[in-house]
């Protein structure tokens, strides 16, 4: 009974869990093993959890197993290169591509190339503030969400998405004018 309301509630939000983790990690098998670490330890005080939605609380899991898993292998991790072949922000199919206003092959590359960039200069943000980006602009969780997840106050979480939104543009114009 307890492993299938565990899976009926946390299995949907497995994307969510590893996007997360593998956006603070910049490594897929880290973000692999931080997600499986953090399924483990959910399943474990699944019994404590008290709520219909569990979307914020495992990745409140997964956020705490990455920052363990971070201050763990600080030296590595900030010598991992950017992997570039990670999801772009917007997985984008082929039959997506089609029903844009503009599909000719020179438009889909500059969109490639728009995404690519935008990947790369996130990649870039110190850790808190490309955490509070993603969570609100790849997984739409809402600001009182992320503060939970985050476990900081929604005014923390509003000033690290003004901040972080202002250093990603300035990353991106410097990435822009060729300057790294």
């Amino acid at each position: 009974m307890k492993a299938r309301r565990f899976e009926e509630m946390t299995l949907p939000h497995l994307n969510a869990a590893y996007n997360l983790a593998r956006w603070l990690t910049h490594s897929d098998q880290d973000a692999q093993d931080i997600v499986q670490e953090a399924y483990l330890r959910a399943f474990k005080f699944f019994d404590g959890f008290r709520g219909e939605e569990a979307r914020a609380w495992l990745l409140a899991i997964v956020r705490n197993t990455a920052y363990t898993w971070l201050r763990q292998n600080r030296e590595s991790v900030s010598h991992v290169p950017f992997d570039e072949e990670f999801g772009d922000l917007n997985e984008v199919s082929s039959a997506t591509l089609f029903h844009q206003p503009d599909n000719n092959p020179a438009a889909i590359l500059a969109r490639n190339d728009d995404k690519r960039l935008l990947d790369q200069a996130l990649a870039q943000l110190p850790v808190e503030f490309r955490e509070v980006l993603v969570l609100r602009e790849l997984e739409n969780f809402s600001y009182k969400e992320i503060s939970e997840i985050a476990g900081i106050p929604i005014g923390t979480v509003m000033s690290r998405l003004a901040r972080g939104r202002r250093l990603l543009q300035a990353c991106l114009e410097r990435m822009n004018l060729g300057v790294t």
